[in-house]
């Protein structure tokens, strides 16, 4: 294997692949609802399936609903951060879960409206708070969701890029993967989890910890064994290790 790096590692048809959506699949843009997969990738998806017996998992911030209108059902979905998980060929139900209570929302609200530029975007119960548009805020949107996290028991705020999310403490990426890589197809597999945002840090510890590798993209301090650049890089992995 190339020291730390992705482009060193060898996809063993023993393993189980677990991806990261938007930075990773796919490149991050201003409007999350224009990101779609690049041209031929839902072909490289299916290869990877038929050659890791259904062992490839997306893994994603977004509500499952919006990842499945994005992800073919061939693949595992899991929204939310792992709030819902939809198995391959099962739709999502229609209806979102109920949103966070009012009083968790008030101080996201409250940010939104002062500070020209910020938005809230709601994923069911999770609320994200983005200031891409108004980078300036960064420091009011994250006391905000700290606030907004302090609330109520039981919920939690976590930052990302030009984000900051407020969330069930039990939305959670790690947990999400173990949960799968404890069952069929997933188990007994070794976890190689592809992601590229502080969100993804619990899954890399988790994958890591049960002997897998996680694979950082892009740049920062990060708990994972092995980089990447950027996600044109990682789908020109997954296109060689696809066979095609």
């Amino acid at each position: 294997m190339a020291q730390n790096t992705l482009q060193g590692l060898r996809l063993e048809d023993t393993d189980a692949l677990f991806i990261d959506f938007d930075g990773t699949l796919a490149e991050i843009g201003p409007d999350p609802d224009a990101i779609r997969l690049a041209p031929g990738m839902e072909q490289v998806l299916q290869a990877l399936c038929q050659r890791l017996n259904g062992a490839v998992a997306i893994l994603s911030g977004r509500d499952i609903r919006d990842l499945s209108l994005r992800i073919p059902s061939l693949v595992w979905r899991a929204g939310g951060h792992g709030l819902e998980v939809m198995a391959p060929g099962v739709l999502p139900p229609a209806e979102a879960p109920p949103p966070p209570p009012a009083a968790v929302l008030a101080p996201l609200e409250a940010v939104v409206d002062s500070h020209p530029g910020v938005r809230i975007e709601l994923k069911g119960p999770i609320a994200a708070v983005h200031y891409r548009a108004a980078p300036d805020a960064e420091t009011a949107c994250v006391e905000a969701a700290q606030n907004a996290a302090s609330v109520l028991s039981g919920w939690v705020f976590q930052r990302g890029k030009m984000v900051v999310e407020v969330k069930p403490a039990h939305a959670h990426k790690g947990r999400a993967l173990q949960s799968l890589a404890s069952a069929a197809p997933f188990a007994g597999r070794r976890p190689v989890m592809l992601g590229d945002d502080t969100t993804d840090e619990d899954a890399f510890v988790a994958a890591q910890a049960l002997g897998g590798i996680g694979v950082k993209i892009g740049e920062g301090i990060s708990a994972a064994r092995l980089r990447t650049p950027d996600p044109a890089s990682v789908r020109a992995w997954l296109t060689q290790q696809a066979g095609l």
